[in-house]
Parts: structure tokens; C-alpha cells; sequence
């Protein structure tokens, strides 16, 4: 191990010792800071506009990672960097003593420590802290990365995203921001009378959705467990059981691709209200889509990755079947299955196996249309094969009371009304498991409990899910989920050959 260890590495172990040699702990359990860097930054402006030009405040106690060193000779400038932004210090010998003001020269970038000083400007106009004491709280044994100011390296910034916080300040920006996209969906929903729940992660039916799940065993049950999918089968119990508005915001785990706006572990909304349908829950998405877009942008546009998002309402509105009809240059609705087989053939679709009608032409939206739908857009009407738990439209049987919301060529939310009828759920799930058997792996299984609760009475309901990571996507204008979502999973690591 030892000689793996790059030179710096091996400096840096070395000054441990030395520390600890000479009586110096290196690594504290505390620091009393009695200010942030931008907490001391707002008090000495206050100050000086008391004080005047040589406003000079008490001193503060900060505290943070060493960034920055210019050693000139008997002073030295440096930056610390806290969670709230960094601050220049300003340490001269003559303040310190020639001992502790070496200790603060022999310091390594990525240090932690905690300072003591009053704050000043300095005459090129930068709030600084003069030092007049500091103390070493955590002692760096790896260096920043050579990139440092400014870690470019995706690799790097997604696997060891501590080094992308530290070099990209702005990173931050993208996770508080996402914090407050959670909060403020709580505070709608509960203003809305909704009360937020939790549902099982580990369930033993992967239902809610047509998806691969992880399987692991619970040793003490003796029985195989898969991690959720969804939702939406629990929430819905809930329903039965007298709840009327209903939320959560939870982890979903899906054992497929990786790509762009996919991931196997990512964070949904789902919620379901009683005595309401699609048409409800579409109003609620839209009020909801809208007020987010307003509360952290600050407007009702926003730009996302060079386009101009206009998120003012009513979004647009497009019917599934009648897009995809235009796109193809066919009347989908009269279309038999071989004529769009060959349709998808045409344009080297390659269709999955087992797929009827309403399979086809999802396929042929998704390739034709969906990329297309930059603006806020709803689109409804979506084939019942593709829509296992959502309502039959009353004038057509083959499609459904259901929509997506679309916003920069990805679905950002999906809703419809509610399967209420426990002898259409169960025909349902019956044509997903002729599915199945032809082929269709991602098909939702039989699940007798779910159909036993409906069998007791399930309130007209509509339901919706909405994607927390693809929302922060759009409004803190990232391409891919791997960018908001703090610790991505990524390929293992293989050692050199």
C-alpha cells in the first residue's frame, strides 16, 4: 500500500507524524465557529456602513477547508472554503509568532481548520480575515485533484462526488436547489389537504409499473423480496382503507438501462385523490408544475440546455393515437397490427416481442413525437395494453383516461383515472400475463392481494406520479440524472491487468 502512494501522499503522511510527534492533534472533535463565510462577509458590510472606510469588526471564529495559499514571505494570503462560499485570510508572522505562523505555511490545500480574526477590506477591495490564531481540525492526506479549479471530469465528478462539491462550488447549488423542489411539493400537497405516507420498499409482488425489479430473500421470513417499482399498489390500498388524499416521496429501484434520463435507483411523487379523475389530476400537475417553475426560478420560463421552457398555463394538450397518426402519415386508429409492425419496420424500429396495437403505437410515438414535445405538453389518450391499472375512455375501450406530461422531449409526470372495477383489474392483469408468456418481460404480474382490496370497494380515484430527479434536471438545467442525483451508480472499478 505503502507504495502506492503517490509523493504528495506519502509529504502529507509524513507531516501527520511530525504533528503528532510534537504533541499536535490533528484531528479535533470540535470548533465552536461562531460565523459562516457569508454570515462574516453580511456583518463586516453592516460594519462599514457604520464605520466608514476602515471599518474593522470584533473578531469571528470561521471555519473551513484551506483552498488557497500565497506564501510572501513574512504574510501569507489564503482562502477557506465553508458550505456557504469561501473567504480570503489575510496571516502575517508578526500576528502569530515565527512557530505558529510556519505551522500555517507547513498547512497542505484541503486542510481543515478554524480561524480567529476581525474582518477588514483590504486596499484591493476584498473582505479578508485578519488571523489571529488558528487551529488545525481535519489534516488532508490525498491532495484536491490537479484539475482542481474546476473539475472537469465526469468519471471523476460523478464517482467521487465529495471532489466535485469541493472543486464546483455551483454543484452545491444543484442539491439545494433539488431540496427545495421536495420541500415545496410537500407544502403544495399538504396545502391541499394530502397527508404524506410511506409504503413498503421491500414488497413481494414488483407491481405499479411495467419494469425489471432487484429480487434479495429476508432470511428470517424465509421468502424472496423484490425492491419497489412503484408506488402505486400500496398508496392505493390506502384509498380503500378511507384515506382521500394521499402522498409520497419515495425511492424506486428498477434493475434496466442506463442512459440520459434513466437510472436504476431514483426518486418518484406518486398521489392518489379520492372522488376525482384524470381531468383532476391534470389541473393538480399543471398547478403544481407551474408553481415549482415559479418558486425556484423565479418566473414562468426558464432556459434548459439552450431551449426556452414556457411553463405559463394551460400547458398544451395532444392526443397520443392522433400525433402519432400525423407523424407516421397513417390513421393509426384503423391500423391492424401488421400493417404497424410494418410501419416500425419501415423506419427500423425494432419492436419488442409480444407487443398488440396499443404496444405499436406507444412504440410509434416514442420514435416519431416524443422528442419533439419541447413545451409543456400533456399527452392523452394512451392504448389500454400499455396502461394496465389506468380507467377505459368510455367511447373507445382500446384506449384510456390517462396523460403524460412532457417538457424537453422527456416525460416528466404520468396520471389517470383509476381502475375502480376489480373484474376489468383482473381481466387486465390476465392480458399482462398472456403477455408475459409471449415474451413481454416488463409486463405487471397477477397480484390477488391488490384485487382483493378492490374487491372491497375503491372509490372513483385519480392517481399520478411525477419524476423529482427529471424535474430538477429541467430546472437546474443538467443533461442527464446523473447529475442531480448525489451518488449515482456506476460500472465497478477493475484493477489494472
Amino acid at each position: 500500500m505503502e507504495a502506492e502512494r503517490t509523493e504528495q501522499e506519502q509529504q502529507r503522511r509524513q507531516k501527520l507524524e511530525r504533528l503528532r510527534s510534537q504533541g499536535t492533534e490533528p484531528y479535533l472533535s470540535r470548533f465552536d465557529r461562531t460565523h459562516s463565510s457569508a454570515e462574516a462577509l453580511a456583518l463586516f458590510v453592516e460594519v462599514e456602513k457604520e464605520k466608514g472606510a476602515e471599518a474593522r469588526t470584533e473578531p469571528v471564529a470561521l471555519a473551513g477547508r484551506l483552498v488557497a495559499s500565497r506564501v510572501m514571505g513574512k504574510a501569507t494570503f489564503a482562502h477557506i472554503q465553508d458550505f456557504a462560499g469561501r473567504i480570503q485570510l489575510h496571516v502575517k508572522v508578526d500576528k502569530l509568532g515565527e512557530p505558529k505562523y510556519q505551522q500555517f505555511v507547513d498547512l497542505d490545500l484541503g486542510d481543515i481548520i478554524g480561524v480567529r480574526g476581525s474582518l477588514f477590506r483590504t486596499r484591493r477591495g476584498e473582505v479578508t480575515c485578519e488571523v489571529e490564531d488558528f487551529v488545525l481540525l481535519a489534516k488532508a492526506l490525498r491532495p484536491l485533484p490537479e484539475k482542481y479549479h474546476g473539475l472537469k471530469d465526469v468519471e471523476v465528478r460523478h464517482r467521487q462526488r465529495y471532489l466535485d462539491l469541493i472543486a464546483n462550488p455551483e454543484v452545491r447549488d444543484v442539491f439545494v436547489t433539488r431540496a427545495r423542489i421536495v420541500e415545496e411539493t410537500r407544502a403544495f400537497l399538504r396545502a391541499r389537504g394530502f397527508i404524506e405516507v410511506e409504503t413498503p420498499v421491500l414488497q413481494p409482488i414488483a407491481g405499479g409499473a411495467a419494469a425489471r425489479p432487484s429480487i434479495t430473500h429476508h432470511n428470517a421470513l424465509d421468502i424472496d423480496l423484490y425492491m419497489r417499482i412503484a408506488l402505486e399498489l400500496y398508496l392505493k390500498r390506502l384509498i380503500v382503507g378511507g384515506f382521500e388524499r394521499v402522498f409520497e416521496i419515495g425511492r424506486i429501484f428498477r434493475n434496466e438501462g442506463i442512459d440520459r434520463w434513466h437510472s436504476p435507483e431514483y426518486t418518484m411523487l406518486e398521489l392518489y385523490q379520492a372522488y376525482t379523475d384524470w381531468e383532476g389530476m391534470l389541473e393538480l400537475t399543471e398547478a403544481l408544475v407551474a408553481h415549482l417553475v415559479q418558486r425556484i426560478k423565479g418566473s414562468t420560463s426558464f432556459s434548459y440546455q439552450g431551449e426556452s421552457i414556457d411553463a405559463r398555463r394551460p400547458f398544451a394538450r395532444l392526443e397520443m393515437v392522433d400525433a402519432a397518426s400525423q407523424a407516421s402519415g397513417r390513421d393509426l386508429l384503423k391500423a391492424e397490427v401488421p400493417e404497424l409492425r410494418r410501419l416500425l419496420a419501415e423506419r427500423q424500429i425494432e419492436a419488442r416481442p409480444g407487443l398488440g396495437w396499443g404496444g405499436l403505437v406507444n412504440e410509434l410515438f416514442e420514435e416519431l413525437v416524443q422528442d419533439r414535445l419541447v413545451q409543456p405538453t400533456f399527452v392523452t389518450g394512451h392504448p389500454v395494453e400499455v396502461s394496465p391499472l389506468a380507467r377505459r375512455r368510455s367511447d373507445d375501450p382500446r384506449l384510456t383516461d390517462r396523460f403524460e406530461l412532457f417538457i424537453a422531449g422527456t416525460e416528466i409526470a404520468n396520471a389517470f383515472s383509476e381502475i375502480n372495477d376489480p373484474l376489468d383489474q383482473r381481466a387486465r392483469f390476465e392480458d399482462q400475463a398472456r403477455a408475459r408468456a409471449s415474451g413481454a418481460e416488463e409486463t405487471h404480474p397477477m397480484d390477488e392481494d391488490f384485487l382483493t382490496a378492490l374487491e372491497h370497494g375503491f372509490p372513483p380515484t385519480g392517481g399520478m406520479g411525477l419524476g423529482i430527479d427529471r424535474l430538477t434536471a429541467l430546472l437546474t438545467d443538467q443533461p442527464t440524472l446523473r447529475d442531480v442525483i448525489a451518488f449515482p451508480h456506476m460500472r465497478a472499478r477493475h484493477a489494472e491487468p
